[in-house]
């Protein structure tokens, strides 16, 4: 996985930390039988890296007298993702996250930004006055995709699949097929503000979508606003990808040039990602706050104790310098329930050092990390197993920020909420679209505005359907130097 770097300051040393224990591990079993080759590095690579160690019995370091109770407890499970799942922290509410998967390929190409898309980016809502119909409504496409060369616009609405309607019971089959077609509908307000009269009516089109290989550029639209005397920088960033980092950074020379007065990040859609890239935006936005605290980690407690009395420095990630950085003292953030982990760290982050003012609604909610473990002696991807394609992506660690604010499990609330309105999306980077619009008109007014009224309940989105759903990562180039030690 190529993936560009610009900084040398960022420094994660997970894989350093699993070397070591791992080796204390395998102190213990030099003589062990040979169980399932998978089953065995699912639990180790669980047992040296996972943050919620201490609360699963089955990862305690003295779990198994000999080898043989070892090899016993593996062969126990038929199959490497039943032995994951069951050391899992509570999946339902705590830790949604952490996956297994059987092609790493796959996940790595996530990762850097291609995933296997339609390219169609939507929501899901309740139909007015049900708890169980649902529709769709798009939010953008990906430029050159299945969904743009059918010209598939923002705002258009879709009822059902393959002529089913939709439903909180069918869409998750319907939707997750490769291959489907999209039944499109028309939204009828009536011409009221109120919401109970709304209907959705189905229509004659019908387009089949097929997902394939597709590069998504994060960097959806960007451009310099002029209203009222002032020169808004406007950027939707629709997912934390280290491959666009040097973009990023041209993006934000562009900006200075124009000589700015306020900056608006829209992160609506934006489900997470890198935490480099994270850093390397908040770093951008900023910039007076050259090596202060941007975030500290905490790891399950081996590792996090190893640190501690080491070098604790290693649990700090530090804001960067560049030559492009801003230095705003205020930003304004757009946010919805898709706006997850990564984009989350963004605000939580800044926010004790500038005026974080969140425009939307409370985001999703999460602020564990990640890492791509593979079968490897160091659980690196440098002389992988070639026996199969196992890789692990477990959470572990949590992010704080300086004042040590973490654990925001019901997502983090808007001072402004505004919620997008189904009817009524606009054209991203039209001064006319709503969410935008009422931003400017906040900068420009710098007082509270009449607020949009209720929209319909939202259900869910397209995130569901990736390989990893709203993840903030640690990057295994990050720690190539020191698992290569």
């Amino acid at each position: 996985m190529q993936i560009i770097k610009n900084n040398s300051l960022l420094k994660y040393s997970t894989l350093f930390i699993l070397i070591f224990f791992f080796s204390c591990f395998e102190d213990q079993d030099d003589n062990f039988a040979n169980p399932s080759e998978i089953n065995d590095f699912v639990w180790k690579g669980m047992n040296a890296a996972y943050l919620y160690k201490e609360n699963i019995y089955n990862l305690s370091n003295d779990r198994f007298d000999d080898s043989n109770e070892y090899t016993e407890y593996l062969n126990n499970y038929e199959s490497p993702e039943l032995l994951f799942e069951s050391l899992i922290h509570e999946r339902t509410n705590i830790d949604k996250f952490s996956l297994i998967v059987d092609n790493y390929i796959e996940l790595q190409q996530y990762l850097s930004g291609t995933s296997i898309s339609n390219g169609l980016e939507y929501g899901l809502s309740y139909l007015p006055n049900s708890t169980t119909e649902i529709f769709g409504f798009v939010r953008y496409v990906h430029t050159g995709s299945q969904a743009d060369l059918n010209n598939i616009k923002r705002g258009d609405i879709f009822r059902g699949i393959n002529d089913i309607p939709l439903t909180i019971d069918n869409y998750s089959n319907l939707l997750s097929q490769e291959t489907y077609t999209v039944n499109f509908a028309n939204y009828l307000d009536n011409n009221t503000d109120e919401i109970y009269d709304d209907l959705i009516e189905m229509n004659s089109i019908s387009i089949e979508l097929q997902k394939v290989p597709l590069v998504k550029n994060p960097v959806h639209y960007y451009s310099t606003i002029n209203s009222s005397g002032k020169k808004i920088g406007y950027l939707m960033y629709n997912q934390f990808v280290s491959n666009y980092d040097n973009y990023l950074e041209t993006i934000f020379s562009e900006f200075k040039s124009n000589l700015i007065d306020e900056i608006i990040i829209d992160l609506r859609y934006n489900p997470g990602g890198s935490i480099n890239s994270a850093l390397l935006l908040s770093s951008l936005i900023t910039g007076q706050f050259d090596q202060q605290i941007f975030n500290t980690e905490e790891w399950n407690n081996d590792i996090q104790n190893y640190w501690l009395n080491n070098d604790p420095e290693y649990l700090i990630n530090r804001f960067i310098s560049s030559e492009n950085s801003l230095g705003m003292n205020r930003v304004y953030i757009l946010t919805t329930r898709s706006t997850a982990s990564a984009s989350e760290l963004v605000i939580n982050c800044l926010d004790p050092y500038i005026d974080v003012i969140q425009v939307g609604t409370t985001t999703y909610g999460k602020y564990q990390a990640s890492v791509t473990l593979y079968d490897s002696e160091n659980f690196s991807n440098q002389n992988i197993n070639p026996s199969h394609n196992y890789a692990l992506q477990p959470l572990v660690l949590k992010t704080l920020n300086k004042n040590g604010v973490s654990d925001y499990y019901n997502g983090i609330n808007p001072e402004y909420e505004f919620e997008e309105r189904p009817s009524n999306m606009g054209q991203i980077g039209s001064l006319d679209e709503p969410m935008l619009n009422f931003t400017i008109a906040l900068i420009n007014s710098r007082i509270a505005l009449n607020l949009q009224t209720q929209s319909l309940i939202f259900f869910n989105d397209n995130f569901k359907f990736d390989i990893i759903q709203r993840e903030m990562y640690i990057e295994d180039k990050d720690l190539k130097n020191l698992y290569e030690k």
